[in-house]
């Protein structure tokens, strides 16, 4: 496979999961091209089920790439001068778990390696990569039409499910998708409608440009309609207080769930791996990691992180 027949595979990823996005169709792997659902379901291919973050992971295979690519190049420690230098990155703070850990191991292996992370959410990670303070920018929602004609590049890393949560103490234990459009909507306001008790609803949500806003209205068929008693700027301040607050709910990614809330099923489902790979739970948002122009044209050190990420070592990693 080469860097066209990549970009191309992405870009057909990235039309169906908006088209299934705004359609509501059930989120799985039928959205894939052929080659891609095939190379999913024996998990050999360009995704791998992540067992710790509960993702999935798109994984290029061994040599598939070109001579101009990432597998047939020079690569540090066969030789070459060693890999040194800083990373910068900023973007969703969704993505800090996996992110994080991914740093952590690239830097053991690689000790002249620095690699700086501004967790700022997504749409200023991409405004960062575009102004030239920061090679990677992590998204957790897709590129818009105007970030990719700007020469912005989508590399999808992982999908992750969107728990919905409340508190520990409210007895309500799932929804359907038109009660939480109801509920982010405004139309249902107290639990007693939900079975719960009487107790008014206090939406929680995160900030304007947050890729799991993003992805979150977006399933909901309503961008820019959803309406919140809080806006937080970090997941963690979402889980924060929907711990806190009495009668609150909001949304986060899975990997980022603490015991101090609790997860509501939705139609029946709880997120999770392989209901987000099987498509029984249906919100979930990408994981990417933006930069500007193609992979094969960044730096030797960022080729050389988006191969670990992508090769086995960067799967050992998440699960």
């Amino acid at each position: 496979m080469n860097d066209k027949e990549t970009s191309d595979a992405m870009n057909d990823f990235n039309q169906r999961y908006i088209a299934a996005r705004r359609a509501v169709i059930a989120q799985d792997l039928r959205r894939l091209n052929p080659m891609q659902r095939q190379a999913a379901m024996t998990t050999e291919g360009p995704l791998l089920l992540l067992a710790g973050a509960e993702a999935l992971i798109l994984s290029i295979l061994a040599g598939c790439e070109t001579e101009d690519g990432i597998r047939n190049r020079e690569r540090p420690g066969s030789g070459s001068t060693p890999l040194s230098g800083t990373i910068h990155m900023a973007g969703s703070t969704s993505m800090e778990k996996l992110t994080d850990a991914l740093a952590e191991s690239f830097m053991e292996k690689y000790p002249d390696v620095r690699v700086v992370i501004r967790y700022t959410g997504s749409s200023a990670g991409i405004a960062a990569v575009a102004e030239g303070t920061a090679d990677i920018g992590l998204s957790s929602r897709s590129l818009g039409q105007e970030e990719r004609a700007g020469g912005m590049v989508e590399n999808l890393v992982a999908l992750e499910g969107i728990a919905v949560c409340v508190d520990a103490g409210n007895p309500v234990e799932g929804l359907t998708e038109e009660q939480l459009a109801g509920i982010y909507g405004g139309k249902i306001r107290n639990w007693s409608q939900l079975g719960g008790g009487d107790l008014p609803i206090v939406t929680v949500g995160r900030e304007a440009g947050s890729g799991t806003r993003w992805a979150f209205e977006t399933y909901l068929g309503m961008e820019d309609q959803c309406t919140y008693a809080n806006e937080m700027d970090s997941a963690g301040a979402v889980l924060a207080r929907v711990a806190a607050t009495p009668g609150a709910v909001g949304y986060l990614a899975v990997d980022l769930v603490t015991e101090d809330v609790k997860v509501l099923s939705l139609e029946g489902n709880v997120p999770g791996g392989e209901a987000v790979r099987e498509g029984s739970y249906r919100i979930w948002s990408p994981y990417v990691m933006a930069t500007m122009g193609e992979i094969s044209g960044q730096d030797m050190l960022i080729q050389e992180w988006f191969a670990f990420v992508y090769g086995q070592e960067g799967r050992e990693v998440a699960e």
